[in-house]
């Protein structure tokens, strides 16, 4: 087990009996997170929903299977070059807005997932993630698909999955975000596909 894998390991351990805040009481699963633990490139949603919840994976309903079809039209893929993980980690009733003394409570858990992944790209799935990586008053529909940078770390936030499938009028806007994504990744990463290639 590498270095990396071992300290995920740990911290999963200890995620899992995380009883911080007031969500420990009605989770089914503490959704910790998916991918591998090589990724560049690190995905954020807000908190996990109902099917999230009874399988302690984020982003396995309707939302997440839209999500997969995009990251494997750009060559992105959980098991293979990403990793994708909460704000919070324990769904909130009725699939509500995270509060912010709950997104206060559960921060640590993904600082210590990106200290130990050190991704060169982070991308926020939705205005409640960007607002609360990138800036507090991100405005969703004006500034998704844009890159920020902050402390050498490239992010940009692109439209939750669950708001396409709300409105599909979206879906085109959104796919752009992933091509710029996709230009984004072999600009700074490029070093993996040559990997891949050779």
């Amino acid at each position: 087990m590498s270095e990396k894998s071992e300290a995920f390991s740990q911290l999963r351990e200890a995620c899992l009996q995380c009883r911080k805040c007031g969500l420990c009481s009605t989770r089914t699963n503490v959704v910790f997170g998916t991918g591998v633990d090589n990724a560049e490139v690190l995905f954020i949603g807000e908190g996990p929903g109902e099917n999230e919840d009874l399988q302690g994976e984020p982003f396995v309903g309707r939302g997440g299977q839209l999500l997969d079809k995009m990251l494997a039209a750009v060559d992105l893929d959980r098991k293979k070059n990403i990793y994708i993980a909460n704000i919070v980690k324990c769904r909130p009733p009725q699939n509500r807005d995270p509060l912010p003394e709950e997104q206060q409570q559960c921060i640590q858990w993904l600082r210590e997932q990106f200290k130990i992944l050190r991704p060169k790209i982070i991308v926020c799935l939705g205005r409640i993630a960007a607002a609360k990586i990138i800036k507090p008053d991100f405005k969703i529909m004006k500034e998704h698909g844009i890159f920020f940078e902050k402390n050498g770390v490239l992010m940009m936030a692109i439209l939750h999955p669950a708001a396409l499938l709300r409105n599909p009028n979206n879906k085109p806007a959104a796919f752009e975000d992933f091509l710029k994504l996709q230009e984004k990744i072999r600009e700074v990463c490029d070093h993996t596909y040559e990997q891949e290639i050779s």
